[in-house]
């Protein structure tokens, strides 16, 4: 898969994906010289299609995991680990709506309205013959209606992987570490609107909000910790972030660091036993290592380049063995500058960058035509995204006369602009092991060059990549990509308070009118004053480029065909992974 920075699995968006294949079993191709009988046999009606249980599913991903707790995930490589281990109290379903997960139905109440997902009016009768619903002369229940409240109902009997039985107390012990100072999770804005939680009884739990909060309901979707396991300890230091244990279709088996992370089917999932017994996570840092894997069936999905994807895949052989799927991405890759730096704080600078770089250049050379040009972080055809941003169309001229109005100039006619003696250079970093982001480096440095900027590309290992220069802000300027989300809420990519070590704005950007446009998009649900809110938010992003929006690619994914039960859908295809299946007659393993 093509690497992000990671948003967990309840606030990432794919498209419908488009089947390339039927998900069909693969057709018998008689040999030349084969006898008649043998002939004969082949022309007998295929085995029918049944579910059936066993085997195992060999996913590739080119960087490994890093932690395996979830509210520490800080990538997507583990983020693809916790989502089969761990459940939240809520997720999206195949079509993109909220719907439960942990919790089996729960109520919203606030001043005007009394919104109820699934059958909680059994819950209710029995809380109040227990008399744990207040009154509502109560004054705690007056202050609440001030706000929103959200009461979800836990399924009971869940247990976690170790057969200790969730509760009520479990999501209230991830809540209070999701708000603790002490520990480095990148989520933590979304917790801290909550006025209050509780317990009010083993399972059922309660967050209620002063003010109202758009993403609220959806951020319940974070993976539920056990609190028998962690209670009293050093989260960051906890076994559970090698050995994870959650309440998930699947269980942790083993972690060979570099190598493969491996994962069995929990027989007793409260969904019911995924068919696929094992999940095998490859860690292959070569993608062209990994399209032979492919070829020779040692991987079962990977998402292709466009040149594997249009010129490579084309053949009788691949397409009798693959399905492929093609979708526009909800991510978008882009140049993103160090706001440190001093070179880029003039946004003249960034702006003439951004009017060099040519975006089109870029999709067509190095995606083969299979993306869309980027204006900024959301995806065109979103209610959300704005048409009319600024655009900085390819411009040589352009960038060059805003250099000089910044004061560059090239004063020794080397063909290198400088500013006080020192000339204008800078190296573009991006992670080891994706071609794509490597050749945009490349494309952006010869563009550069010509407008008298001198750039060196450096790829460093993923890791490496991320703790040792992100983390640190060791970096002039980096190619990565955000995945995008269901909801425009980009607080935690933008806001200014969100510039800490591991938090997601890493570029430092600080912009009191954009902190302003983004409480207020969060902070209300009014769609339309929320669209007034990242119309203009989108504005002052295209204005000042403190990232240089690059392209939108298309997700590129492949899955053999042996593999059975898959059904695209706007939320694409993984989301009913436990109902995938391997024939009898077609399992390997």
């Amino acid at each position: 898969m093509s690497y992000y920075l990671f948003f967990p699995l309840y606030i990432l968006l794919s498209l419908t994906l488009l089947a390339a294949g039927c998900g069909k079993a693969p057709e018998q191709a008689q040999a030349p010289g084969k006898s008649a009988q043998t002939a004969k046999k082949q022309q007998q009606p295929q085995q029918p299609i049944v579910p059936a249980y066993g085997d195992a599913f060999v996913d590739s991903s080119i960087g490994d995991a890093s932690n395996l707790i979830p509210i520490l995930v800080p990538d997507s490589a583990s983020g693809d680990i916790t989502d089969l281990v761990y459940n939240g109290l809520v997720k999206y379903d195949k079509d993109i709506k909220i719907v439960g997960d942990l919790a089996e139905c729960w109520e919203i109440k606030s001043k005007d309205k009394n919104l109820v997902y699934g059958d909680c009016e059994k819950y209710a009768q029995n809380e109040q013959a227990e008399g744990a619903i207040q009154e509502e002369n109560n004054e705690d229940n007056k202050k609440d209606d001030e706000g929103f409240s959200i009461t979800f109902h836990l399924r009971k009997g869940v247990k976690f992987h170790d057969g200790v039985e969730l509760t009520a107390e479990d999501a209230m012990f991830t809540y209070q570490q999701l708000i603790d100072p002490k520990v480095p999770t990148p989520y933590r804005g979304n917790y801290v609107m909550v006025d209050k939680a509780e317990v009010i009884d083993k399972y059922t739990f309660k967050v209620t909000y002063k003010n109202p909060f758009a993403p609220a309901l959806i951020s319940w979707g974070m993976g539920v910790l056990p609190k028998h396991l962690l209670d009293g300890k050093n989260i960051i230091k906890s076994p559970l972030s090698r050995k994870p244990i959650g309440t998930g279709a699947y269980k942790f088996k083993e972690w060979s660091t570099g190598e493969k992370i491996v994962l069995e089917a929990n027989h007793d999932y409260f969904e019911g036993r995924p068919y696929i017994d094992r999940y095998i996570y490859r860690i292959i840092p070569d993608p062209a290592t990994m399209f032979l894997e492919l070829r020779a069936g040692g991987v079962d999905r990977m998402g292709l380049t466009p040149i594997q994807y249009l010129k490579q895949t084309d053949d009788a052989e691949f397409k009798k063995n693959y399905n492929k799927y093609n979708y526009l991405s909800f991510g978008y890759t882009y140049l993103g500058y160090n706001l440190l730096n001093r070179k880029f704080k003039n946004k003249k600078v960034r702006q003439a960058i951004a009017y060099a770089i040519d975006k089109q250049e870029i999709i067509d050379g190095v995606l083969m035509g299979l993306g869309k040009i980027a204006t900024g972080p959301y995806k065109p055809g979103t209610w959300y995204y704005n048409p009319n941003v600024k655009r900085y169309p390819h411009n040589t001229q352009k960038a060059r006369q805003l250099l000089a109005e910044a004061g560059w100039r090239d004063s020794n006619n080397d063909g290198i602009l400088d500013k006080g003696g020192k000339p204008f250079e800078f190296t573009i970093i991006t992670n080891q092991g994706n071609s794509l982001r490597k050749k945009t480096a490349e494309i952006i440095q010869h563009r550069l060059r010509d407008i008298g900027i001198r750039v060196k590309i450096r790829i460093v290992e993923w890791a490496a990549f991320l703790k040792e220069f992100v983390d640190k802000k060791k970096f002039d300027a980096v190619i990565l990509g955000w995945s995008g989300s269901i909801d425009p809420d980009a607080y935690n990519v933008w806001h200014s308070s969100k510039t800490g070590a591991k938090e997601y704005n890493f570029i430092s950007y600080k912009n009191k009118e954009v902190d302003g446009l983004l409480e207020k998009g969060r902070y209300t649900f009014d769609e339309e004053e929320r669209k007034r809110a990242y119309f203009r938010f989108q504005e002052i992003l295209a204005e000042e480029q403190p990232y240089t929006f690059l392209y939108i690619p298309e997700a590129l994914p492949v899955v053999s065909s042996r593999i059975h039960g898959i059904k695209p859908a706007p939320l694409g295809i993984s989301y009913n992974f436990i109902k995938w299946f391997v024939p009898k007659h077609m399992q390997r393993y």
